[in-house]
């Protein structure tokens, strides 16, 4: 099914507050780490956002998700505060891991590895 106009509407603005309140909250870099959101997905009925949080080079991420469920009242209360005037009703915050970024780590990688034997298959044999 294809997202709406009013969802993704209000998923940047959503996205857009977020990313400034991670940033003052000091959220944006955890556990040795980057963690930024790629996408805010907002279901038909504008009730609950999906946050996909990227995570590079954090070393653990069950934790780093973890912190986001612990702080989820605070971040839900300065979204509140921030985005008031734009929604009637301020949707409930569910963090979810993006893995794509891993997949495209693991895509590169086989690809280095193929062109790597490539160039030795095609070196002359000097018989």
């Amino acid at each position: 099914m294809q997202e709406g106009k009013r969802q993704k509407q209000v998923a940047g603005v959503i996205q857009e507050a977020l990313n400034d309140i991670f940033v003052r909250m000091g959220l944006n870099m955890m556990n040795g780490g980057m963690v930024s959101i790629s996408q805010v997905k907002v279901t038909p009925d504008l009730l609950e956002a999906r946050i996909y949080l990227s995570l590079f080079q954090v070393s653990d991420r069950e934790q780093t998700l973890a912190v986001f469920e612990d702080r989820r009242p605070e971040i839900k209360k300065e979204l509140s505060a921030r985005v008031k005037q734009q929604l009637r009703r301020m949707p409930e915050l569910k963090f979810f891991h993006d893995d794509t970024l891993d997949h495209v780590f693991r895509i590169e990688e086989i690809f280095r590895k193929l062109h790597d034997g490539k160039d030795s298959d095609s070196t002359p044999d000097q018989s």
